[in-house]
């Protein structure tokens, strides 16, 4: 498998960003959800801990992987996808990279309001930008749930398209996220 993309497949690099960080995201989805129901006590506390530190890690992650969005060739849809779909897809793609830094983003401007600054796997702690309050931490918190929501539909939608199209039109489209593209004819 090659390194970078090329106009039929991804690359190694842009395929292990985008499980590495789906398989993240999708867990730290469930572990938001499932922990902001128990009651206070250490195991509420240590997923705080961990989803705090791991919101880091997709934020340095998403990061490294719109640079090489970016730096490289994006492979094209299969001519056989109609220009809505494209234009979809497309916007899709670029709504979901927004949501892997508004995500983070919320979640440490919540972490600061509510008086905590995160932490990065206790290698370093992120400094807080904004004194605690809460008024912001409770607005923050909101924002954060309510993209945490958006973004499970998404991913449905996503997910979904993308099952659609190695199922029903048998095109290339997951395989070559999988790392398994055939080649065009």
């Amino acid at each position: 498998m090659q390194f970078t993309n090329t106009p039929d497949r991804y690359g190694w690099v842009a395929i292990t960003l985008h499980w590495v960080i789906s398989i993240i995201v999708i867990c730290m989805l469930a572990v938001g959800l499932y922990m902001v129901t128990l009651k206070l006590g250490p195991l509420k506390l240590d997923l705080f801990r961990y989803h705090k530190e791991f919101g880091i890690l997709v934020l340095m992650l998403a990061s490294l992987r719109l640079g090489w969005r970016l730096a490289n060739i994006t492979p094209r849809y299969p001519d056989t996808m109609p220009w809505w779909q494209k234009g979809l897809a497309h916007s899709l793609h670029w709504l979901l990279y927004g949501f892997l830094f508004a995500m983070p983003i919320t979640g440490y401007l919540l972490s600061c309001a509510a008086g905590f600054a995160p932490s990065f796997f206790g290698l370093f702690v992120v400094p807080p930008i904004i004194a605690p309050d809460d008024a912001l931490a409770s607005l923050f918190g909101t924002i954060h749930q309510w993209l945490a929501y958006s973004l499970i539909v998404l991913l449905c939608g996503h997910i979904g398209a993308a099952l659609e199209h190695h199922f029903v039109e048998k095109d290339n489209i997951l395989r070559r996220m999988l790392g398994i593209a055939r080649e065009p004819k």
